[in-house]
């Protein structure tokens, strides 16, 4: 089964957990969100079980026009492709899947749990990066929430 999780935020990331049988430990990968990500990655795991994890964002108050048509122009994007590609997802609240990891607004806090969980990820945007992204960590997070509750049941 593979779990993936979407940060679908400005700054947000793309992960997945592969739980297979021939693998001794499950394989897991986070990224920076980009909607040529999105596709690769559901053309990999096409003909394998897959759910998603999609975190239930909404515009910001005092978000400008531009920015908040933009922002549900990406949040609809990544519906879509995920239904052309016939993976099954579940909407989830930023509140509830940070209640499970004790995680606070503070984005700090998101990544900490993350190294914490999986400690072999890599959560740098590039090589040259020095600072977690923290749209990844989250993207992962949101990942492990929906292999907790999901376990293939969407």
């Amino acid at each position: 089964m593979i779990y993936i999780g979407i940060d679908p935020g400005k700054n947000g990331g793309i992960a997945f957990i592969n739980i297979r049988p021939e693998f001794v430990t499950p394989l897991v990968k986070a990224y920076c969100y980009s909607d040529d990500e999105l596709i690769s990655l559901c053309e990999d795991f096409k003909g394998f079980r897959v759910v998603c994890t999609l975190e239930h964002v909404h515009a910001m108050p005092k978000q400008g026009v531009s920015s908040t048509f933009n922002f549900g122009m990406n949040f609809g994007f990544i519906q879509g492709v995920l239904k052309a590609y016939g993976i099954p997802y579940e909407l989830v609240m930023p509140q509830k899947w940070k209640k499970e990891f004790s995680c606070t607004s503070d984005k700090n806090t998101s990544i900490e749990v993350c190294k914490r969980l999986f400690p072999s990820v890599n959560l740098k945007a590039t090589d040259r990066c020095k600072k977690d992204h923290d749209g990844m960590a989250e993207a992962l997070l949101i990942a492990e929430y929906g292999r907790r509750h999901y376990n293939g049941t969407l």
